[in-house]
């Protein structure tokens, strides 16, 4: 280009910024270095042979590792002992919730089992009613809902409420006399208690003894004059 005022060639910018000598670019990545060694690649290589290493190998030394191992096994086999307990947990509670509903649903049946028995004392219980009524204490008593408490039945406050109570020289220990209502059970856990009437043993009363039982006791020695006699 030339200069207008003074007619010489001007340098343009792009011009100034050319080197002199041609620059020689750098070498593609990946590419095999001028020495002839193997890159990226081999100096990892060389630095596992050298550290006795794998190359990648997050860890010093085989006793680390060893001891990471048993740290992750035991971390496993506590979450896994706690998938456990958390599982017998959830049946658990299924169960106990599967209790209370029919624990609810049975206890309202039985204001109908009372009317039942009392049916069935007055010899009412004939017909088709006879036949429902059997097929629900049939029914009932297949769902774990078990009747308990009859005359003669040794008193258990656990199991039996008392009305009323009496003395005889018949029993030696408290006995259910009369049953006044029956109780219920279900599986073990009482739904509701016998109320029933209780004889208690009567202190006053004489021991009884039997017939063939030998009296106990010295034997009374006769007298003289009465030997004499005989």
């Amino acid at each position: 280009m030339t200069d207008p005022d003074s007619g010489g060639p001007v340098e343009t910018a792009e011009q100034e910024r050319l080197p002199d000598e041609t620059e020689v670019a750098p070498p593609m990545t990946g590419s095999t270095p001028p020495d002839g060694g193997a890159g990226p690649a081999g100096s990892a290589a060389e630095a596992g042979e050298d550290g006795g290493l794998a190359a990648g190998a997050p860890y010093e030394t085989a006793d680390e590792m060893a001891t990471r191992i048993k740290e992750l096994t035991a971390d496993l086999q506590r979450l896994q002992a706690e998938y456990v307990n958390y599982k017998r947990r959830v049946d658990r509670d299924r169960d106990l919730v599967l209790q209370n509903a029919k624990f609810t649903i049975l206890s309202a049946l039985l204001p109908v089992l009372d009317d039942v028995d009392r049916a069935r004392e007055h010899e009412e219980l004939s017909g088709g009613f006879k036949a429902v009524a059997e097929s629900l204490e049939r029914i009932v008593a297949g769902e774990g809902l078990h009747k308990f408490g009859a005359s003669g039945d040794p008193f258990d406050p656990r199991i039996h409420e008392a009305l009323m109570h009496s003395l005889s020289p018949d029993v030696t220990t408290t006995t259910c006399d009369k049953i006044v209502q029956a109780g219920y059970e279900i599986g073990g856990r009482v739904v509701r208690p016998a109320m029933v009437t209780v004889v208690d043993p009567d202190p006053d009363a004489a021991p009884q003894v039997d017939a063939g039982e030998e009296r106990s006791g010295p034997v009374p020695e006769l007298r003289p004059e009465l030997e004499e006699e005989s």
